[in-house]
């Protein structure tokens, strides 16, 4: 069992008026906002992390990123005990199916909310195994011992082309008209080790501070706040949103 140290926050940013990101901070949706929170992992049987960075027009994307970590929180929640790992993946698809059909759905009632989509990336603790997930450009990091790593793969014209730096253009995401979304899913536990420090991110964060910099701020333990700071002082093109979570 472990203890998880976390720090979330969702900032508007420099240009946009609005904020279409949200994270999931375990017990918590934050957006607009910087939070703090611990627990044990003794004292659940299930939990999620994640972040989702919303698109469309008017205030579509906020309704989508909000709505698609609303119904994978209650998802999750709602699954039987004891599935397996390949149990497990079959209902996170079967999962991503019938959100796909949700936030379109939600488009057709409502022109307003047309093509309205998200990118989601998070980890998933349940049945004491621990998964991460990933779908569209949205980030999943790891520092261990001083060293940071994306975990993630970006869903982007610019991996296509084999570039590390985000594109705005992206080949993969929950809603927005893609008739294809897949999600990257991975069971971890045995990699999951104390000491660890973890971060998801919105391309607002990730497209204004360069890997290395993100790296030394992390090893100096930087907060998610932090993190979004250093990318609104860097010019906060977009909204940007972190959480940060340590292994104790």
């Amino acid at each position: 069992m472990s203890r998880i140290v976390l720090t979330a926050a969702s900032r508007v940013g420099c240009v946009r008026s609005n904020n279409e990101d949200m994270v999931l901070a375990y017990d918590k949706f934050v957006r607009g906002e910087a939070y703090h929170t611990e627990f044990m992992t003794e004292n659940c049987d299930r939990f999620v992390i994640a972040l989702a960075d919303g698109m469309g027009g008017h205030q579509a994307g906020e309704v989508a990123s909000a709505d698609v970590l609303a119904n994978l929180l209650f998802f999750v929640n709602d699954l039987p005990k004891g599935l397996s790992i390949s149990e497990f993946n079959e209902m996170m698809l079967v999962w991503l199916d019938s959100v796909n059909k949700m936030v379109a759905s939600k488009g057709h009632v409502d022109p307003a909310l047309a093509e309205m989509g998200t990118t989601l990336v998070g980890i998933l603790y349940y049945g004491d195994r621990y998964y991460w997930i990933n779908c569209g450009d949205s980030r999943l990091y790891r520092l261990r011992d001083g060293k940071l790593t994306q975990l993630s793969t970006d869903h982007s014209l610019n991996t296509l082309k084999g570039e590390k730096r985000h594109s705005n253009v992206i080949t993969n995401c929950i809603g927005a008209g893609c008739k294809n979304s897949y999600l990257d899913m991975y069971e971890f536990t045995d990699d999951f080790l104390q000491g660890d420090t973890y971060m998801i991110c919105s391309d607002g964060l990730s497209d204004m501070i360069y890997d290395d910099q993100i790296e030394s701020l992390m090893q100096d333990g930087a907060s998610a706040n932090r993190l979004c700071e250093a990318a609104i002082e860097a010019g906060g093109y977009d909204n940007v949103s972190a959480c940060v979570f340590s292994v104790m």
